[in-house]
């Protein structure tokens, strides 16, 4: 990888990727009455001024819950560490509210700056969030990389023109995940030689 392509910040997804929490997005859909697979914070915008401040509150309550019992995914800690020791940026983007994704990674003792939410930025898979995130770390977007569980993480990176990390959790991607068009599949955080390799 020539010196220009080298990558100097990650962009991390939060829930699913950096931590595991226990919220559940089809309950919080069968709790509003949701169909069942439809991105939460889309159909939301779509409700009446009043059900979308409902079904806000609901959501929020189950942030809150998972954020309580929030646990850094094995190996993330010495990742971390890992691109600290190299000058590595990490920072986090994610869909949830920003006081909850703090409170997770507070809870995990893990450190990431900066850290946005759904309130500072479009909700992936928009890519505007990754480009401030970009914008404060003063790197091009070819020198960083989004990293997480699914598509809409995926879908921004590719739309921002960053370079884009599927994490899979331990097992082999799926077809359709494939179909995503990451630039690198990884599957463990304990065994991330593969990604340590191809950010040098």
């Amino acid at each position: 990888m020539p010196a220009s392509s080298r990558i100097y910040g990650l962009i991390f997804d939060l829930d699913g990727t950096l931590v595991q929490s226990s919220l559940d997005f089809d309950a919080i859909r069968r709790e509003l009455g949701l169909p069942p697979g439809e991105p939460l914070l889309e159909v939301l915008a779509r409700l009446p001024a009043s059900q979308a401040r409902h079904g806000l509150a609901v959501l929020e309550r189950h942030e809150e819950h998972a954020a309580q019992r929030a646990t850094a995914t094995p190996g993330v800690v010495e990742l971390l560490a890992w691109l600290a020791r190299r000058k590595v940026r990490a920072g986090v983007l994610t869909r949830s509210a920003r006081r909850f994704a703090l409170a997770s990674l507070a809870r995990t003792g893990l450190q990431c700056d900066p850290v946005l939410g759904r309130e500072d930025a479009p909700p992936k898979p928009d890519p505007a969030g990754i480009w401030s995130i970009c914008d404060y770390w003063g790197l091009r977007p070819e020198q960083t990389a989004m990293v997480g569980d699914y598509r809409f993480d995926i879908e921004a990176g590719r739309r921002a023109g960053v370079r884009t990390v599927l994490y899979t959790g331990g097992r082999e991607p799926t077809e359709e995940e494939l179909s995503w068009g990451a630039d690198l599949v990884l599957g463990c955080f304990l065994k991330a030689e593969k990604l340590l390799e191809w950010l040098e």
